[in-house]
């Protein structure tokens, strides 16, 4: 659930495109926006993942993302220790962190309002957290030494706060400072820093509040959900609380460009990496547009308490190529060209499997999408100009760690992944039977996959490893 404490009835950017349908029909196209949000929240809230989630949400869509790091942990990271500073040390650190942030934000904030296109800004953190850590008196201390006025670094600053609740308020069993280098709150001490940092910013008139009431996934969805419906975007049933991502294989030939709404092109390359902890899998993903490239790194952890936890963070480029001395020699790396677009408000992302790859993805074609409704009444809401053959939802034939496998499923079975399709209740204690019923799983996926895509029985059989 997600709570408000102020929601108005305002349009926050009038010019927003939907709002002017007649500007469109005269072929004027409407002026670009610049939104500033501000991440905020307590120890272990989702902000890292979730800042990942709405950049790539408003980048599939055609938005410029930029991402201004939190200051706090980029000076903490250098060496300072902020338990081990006295109150003068504590005064200085905060004057310089508010000036290096403002310095920082306000570099962001000139790129975006001269790059001549719709741009999001996530600021992963806004000055009024650094009152959070001080008195209220030094805290007016510093703005007077700053010459700042509260007013307008609060809510003159940021078009939208949106604040996500630590899990050490109500999801207990997933708080960790396992992941996070300058993390070492208890749960008590992260319950107080959460409930400072909320605090911090109830003067600006746009706080949202995104707790723990529902599970990591959706939490998330709720992220993304409240920053659309802000700014006014429209995308049919994505984040919506009962929504599910479904997956579609498309048959080939691909129709030509002229034939598909407007549309994103990335080219997206995947590597898993070598992992020495039994369940837990990890992808970096380098993702190509017009020559700029992000990266980001996934890590896919065992279902707990009935949640399977995807934690996704972006990466330098060195980092990346640090993690991808790490790659599991048992994947192949994924290529694709992934292709977003919009069809009746609804956002839609083709991979179109590019060489090289195992033989097994040759011409694959997966769309994906988020909807409400049953499987029986999809498909004819689906985009006409696409030849959608088959759902292959939760199939782990059509899973990208699946398909990236250097080996044989049935030849190796125990490297398949089978946690879509046989579960705890279903999968065998006595070794023996639980090899037989792996084995016999990923021979039925590969009759699945053989079945479902054409192409696959005679490039396979051919070609394959």
């Amino acid at each position: 659930m997600t709570k408000t404490i102020k929601r108005e009835n305002t349009i926050l950017l009038s010019h927003s495109g939907h709002n002017q349908p007649e500007r469109f029909l005269q072929g004027v196209r409407p002026p670009t926006r610049v939104y500033k949000l501000v991440l905020t929240g307590g120890p272990c809230g989702g902000k890292t993942t979730g800042q990942a989630q709405l950049a790539t949400f408003f980048e599939n869509i055609g938005w410029k993302v930029y991402r201004v790091p939190e200051t706090a942990t980029v000076l903490m990271s250098g060496g300072i220790a902020f338990g081990e500073l006295n109150e003068e040390q504590v005064m200085n650190f905060q004057e310089n962190l508010i000036r290096a942030m403002l310095a920082l934000e306000d570099t962001y904030f000139s790129m975006a309002q001269k790059s001549g296109q719709n741009c999001l800004v996530i600021c992963d953190r806004g000055t009024m957290d650094a009152s959070a850590f001080i008195s209220r008196l030094q805290w007016e201390e510093l703005l007077e030494k700053l010459d700042l006025d509260e007013g307008h670094i609060c809510e003159g600053r940021y078009d939208h706060v949106i604040h996500m609740v630590s899990a050490a308020v109500g999801a207990e069993d997933f708080y960790t400072c396992d992941d996070h280098a300058a993390r070492f709150e208890g749960i008590e001490l992260a319950r107080d820093r959460d409930q400072r940092a909320m605090a911090a910013w109830t003067m600006h008139p746009y706080v949202d509040i995104v707790d723990n009431r529902i599970d990591f996934d959706n939490k998330l969805k709720r992220l993304v959900d409240i920053v659309v419906r802000r700014i006014g975007l429209e995308i049919g049933d994505q984040f919506k609380a009962n929504s599910r991502k479904v997956k579609f294989v498309v048959k080939g030939p691909l129709p030509f460009d002229e034939e598909f709404p407007s549309f994103t092109d990335f080219e997206v390359e995947h590597h898993y990496l070598r992992s020495g902890i039994a369940g837990i899998q990890s992808r970096l993903r380098k993702r190509n547009h017009q020559g700029r490239h992000t990266f980001t790194c996934t890590v896919r952890r065992p279902e707990k308490k009935g949640q399977i936890i995807e934690e996704k963070t972006t990466l330098s480029k060195k980092d990346y190529e640090n993690l991808l001395n790490h790659a599991d020699e048992r994947h192949m790396p994924i290529f694709k060209t992934r292709r977003c677009f919009l069809y009746q408000n609804q956002q839609y992302q083709l991979d179109i499997y590019r060489d090289p790859c195992h033989p097994r993805c040759k011409g694959l074609m997966l769309m994906e999408t988020f909807t409400t409704l049953p499987s029986a009444e999809l498909k004819p809401h689906l985009p006409p100009f696409l030849q959608v053959s088959q759902e292959v939802t939760g199939d782990p034939a059509f899973s990208m760690f699946n398909l990236a496998l250097r080996s044989d499923w049935t030849e190796k079975s125990h490297h398949f992944c089978h946690r879509l399709s046989l579960t705890a209740s279903t999968i065998p204690e006595n070794d023996t039977e639980r090899l037989k019923a792996q084995t016999e799983e990923a021979q039925n996926a590969q009759k699945r996959f053989a079945e479902t895509f054409d192409q696959y029985s005679s490039d396979y059989s051919s070609g394959g490893e």
